[in-house]
């Protein structure tokens, strides 16, 4: 994943298959569709990113690859920071657990400001790196800023009542970690593939589990998110 367009393409369409089966299975349940419809919308993403990965590559027009740039990162950096701790807040119980989720949503509303604030100022571009995308945006103090990120999207994961929300949270938070030291400016490109393949296998996960329930200890007994 993020390694070539074909690599997006092949991904993202796999992956969007399977945020559409885990969505024909909500089964009426409203509070489960932000976080069903995820795979979807990341195997989306990966596929706009393809033209991102085209269009410096001479394949579409220039103006094609800037609009799916534009997407790419406010999906990744607006969007997704406020939109993961919402949906797990909506799955959440009263109780502490929904109230942590209400934080880290604000906290994702928060930086997700301020890379708003970052892309519009610009410049705004994407560059060809060793198998991955740089996406290089007008950013002060970047690694506050995705330590903020992490926070708010991982932060949101581990601190569910729902043992495999958390477990992917954590996943995740590993993955970010080793990204991160890895490479800052091609962080938005490999994290959101990994989160999407992650996402993908959450699903299946959720798709076929049928545990009596799913909850941690400290929040109100409540039955697994989905079943069959």
């Amino acid at each position: 994943m993020c390694f070539s367009a074909t690599a997006d393409i092949v991904g993202g369409v796999g992956i969007a298959a399977i945020g559409v089966d885990v969505l024909r299975h909500v089964n009426g349940r409203r509070d489960h569709v932000a976080l069903a419809a995820l795979p979807l919308l990341l195997g989306l993403h990966q596929i706009d990113e393809a033209f991102v990965w085209w269009g410096l590559q001479g394949h579409v027009d220039a103006t094609v690859g800037h609009v799916a740039t534009w997407i790419y990162l406010v999906f990744a950096f607006v969007v997704l920071p406020v939109y993961l701790p919402a949906a797990v807040w909506l799955l959440e119980p009263k109780g502490l657990c929904r109230r942590a989720m209400a934080a880290f949503a604000a906290l994702g509303a928060v930086v997700s400001a301020l890379l708003l604030v970052g892309i519009v100022r610009g410049p705004t571009t994407a560059e060809l790196s060793s198998h991955h995308l740089n996406y290089v945006t007008n950013l002060h103090a970047g690694r506050v800023i995705v330590v903020a990120y992490v926070l708010a999207t991982c932060g949101s994961l581990l601190f569910s009542g729902f043992r495999n929300i958390a477990l992917f949270g954590i996943v995740n938070l590993v993955a970010v970690a080793v990204l991160a030291e890895l490479t800052i400016d091609g962080f938005a490109s490999l994290w959101c593939g990994w989160a999407a393949i992650c996402s993908g296998a959450f699903a299946l996960h959720l798709r076929s589990a049928t545990p009596p329930s799913d909850r941690w200890h400290f929040g109100t007994r409540r039955p697994s998110v989905f079943h069959r």
